[in-house]
């Protein structure tokens, strides 16, 4: 289920709310993005102060404004505090495309909130957004995202080679992507189970 608050698009699933994270998130933003397991593919080095948060949620503030995408706090039902996000950058509207990256708190590891929320997300890219193609970068000793988007539906189509520069080092990435046509083959399997 999908509404609107303050135009910001919020979205509800069965145990989590994702909604648009404002700078009262900071503390919870540093929390989980100051783990450096959580930080281990992320591109840059663990955060250490409130304002690498701040800076983080104003670049979620300025992909929304330019249109470019758009970031969800992943919260629990009841509960406000920003666990993760979940979200698309990199957006090109004329061809119908986007890029997909998320972050979950390493206390909620393995229980299947990523999933919950990436599901939700690109359900909310390919109806509201008319997303033909999302696309996800991996690093490739990144297994766990490897096995999270896999699960989701996603496609590995080659390797990246040198394609990034953070943390001081150049990056190999996987590209994977998932067409609207294969994720609605997807959500009609899963309802036919």
């Amino acid at each position: 289920m999908t509404r609107d608050v303050n135009n910001f698009p919020f979205i509800e699933t069965n145990r989590l709310l994702l909604r648009e994270i404002v700078k009262d998130d900071a503390n919870d933003i540093l929390k989980y993005l100051s783990d450096e397991e959580v930080m281990k593919y992320y591109g840059l080095a663990p955060f250490k102060t409130i304002n690498e948060a701040l800076n983080e949620i104003s670049w979620y503030q300025s992909i929304l404004n330019e249109q470019t995408g758009i970031r969800w706090g992943i919260t629990l039902k009841g509960k406000d505090e920003v666990i993760g996000s979940c979200g698309f950058l990199n957006r090109v509207p004329e061809h119908y495309r986007t890029e997909i990256g998320y972050e979950l708190s390493r206390d909620y590891w393995g229980h299947g909130i990523a999933s919950e929320a990436l599901e939700a997300v690109i359900r909310y890219g390919f109806k509201y957004l008319k997303l033909q193609r999302v696309e996800a970068l991996v690093e490739p000793p990144n297994i766990p995202s490897q096995k999270l988007i896999e699960k989701n539906g996603f496609i590995r189509e080659g390797l990246l080679r040198k394609y990034e520069f953070t943390c001081g080092k150049f990056d190999d990435l996987y590209m994977y992507s998932l067409l609207k046509q294969d994720f609605e083959k997807l959500q009609d399997s899963k309802l036919n189970m």
